[in-house]
């Protein structure tokens, strides 16, 4: 890719996308730009980690910039739009990373017809294994669309959703390795409490789940059938099932994917 990123807004999501592409070496060293509200220091620490450019100065940032990556938090949104408008040209692509806010907003913010495509990664791009979604807003092409895929291509996989799922994404993929992680940690507590040393608990589980996605991206079969095959009757897998049929665990993992759709979706209507 011969296209120059900028970064408005450098926290920690911005960092895990700009990981994934120094790894992926898809850009040379001065393609990417980064600025944010004020925190030089925070500029200066990914300049050293990931050699980029860090500019307070935001016309600078735009200049000759291909693609903009808008990837504040929601309330420093507007900010942060206010800051660039008068610089950011119509054949720019604005591609928003920030939960909630559609590309209606974002195209009422900048004020001119340049094409945005929101995206929902997860921090798993730091290690290239995010699992983007993307949607294209209403000045945006196919040709739009492709750049963005591509670009997340480079951190994980990417995927194509109508805007209207977005929310839904936010609560799955974007929040979704917190959970992930969240059970891990019960996981590895329940082990350590049973006496078992934490470096061979963690070994195992992270293994665990790491084979756990294999096997659902490479086997064909759907999680309800792995679930079963490995599901003995009177079993050991059954006894641990039962435990969480008994405290409602699916109900509780669907409430929580709600409860972040909801979140999301209250975000998207902040002012």
């Amino acid at each position: 890719m011969s296209k120059k990123l900028a970064f408005i807004g450098a926290g920690s999501m911005a960092e895990a996308i700009i990981s994934g592409i120094v790894k992926a070496q898809i850009l040379k060293k001065g393609k990417i730009v980064a600025t944010n509200k004020s925190n030089r220091e925070r500029l200066e620490r990914l300049e050293q980690k990931y050699q980029i450019q860090p500019l307070m100065d935001k016309e600078a940032v735009i200049l000759n910039t291909d693609i903009i990556i808008l990837s504040t938090k929601p309330c420093d949104l507007k900010d942060a739009v206010e800051s660039i408008k008068m610089y950011v040209k119509p054949n720019q692509l604005i591609i928003s990373v920030i939960a909630g806010v559609s590309t209606e907003h974002i195209s009422d913010l900048i004020g001119n017809d340049a094409p945005v495509v929101r995206a929902m990664p997860n921090t798993s791009a730091t290690i290239s294994h995010s699992a983007t979604a993307i949607s294209a807003g209403k000045y945006a092409t196919d040709e739009h669309l492709g750049e963005a895929e591509e670009l997340f291509n480079t951190i994980g996989t990417t995927t194509i959703v109508n805007e209207a799922d977005m929310h839904t994404v936010t609560g799955i993929s974007g929040s979704g390795p917190a959970y992930i992680y969240y059970l891990v940690e019960a996981m590895e507590k329940a082990a350590v409490d049973a006496g078992l040393d934490k470096s061979t608990a963690m070994d195992l589980i992270t293994q665990t789940v790491v084979g756990a996605g294999e096997m659902l991206k490479q086997s064909g079969e759907s999680a309800a059938e792995l679930r079963k095959k490995i599901t003995s009757p009177a079993g050991t897998t059954h006894a641990g099932i039962e435990v969480l049929e008994g405290h409602d665990f699916q109900q509780i993992i669907m409430e929580c994917v709600q409860s972040a759709r909801e979140r999301s979706i209250e975000l998207g209507n902040m002012d």
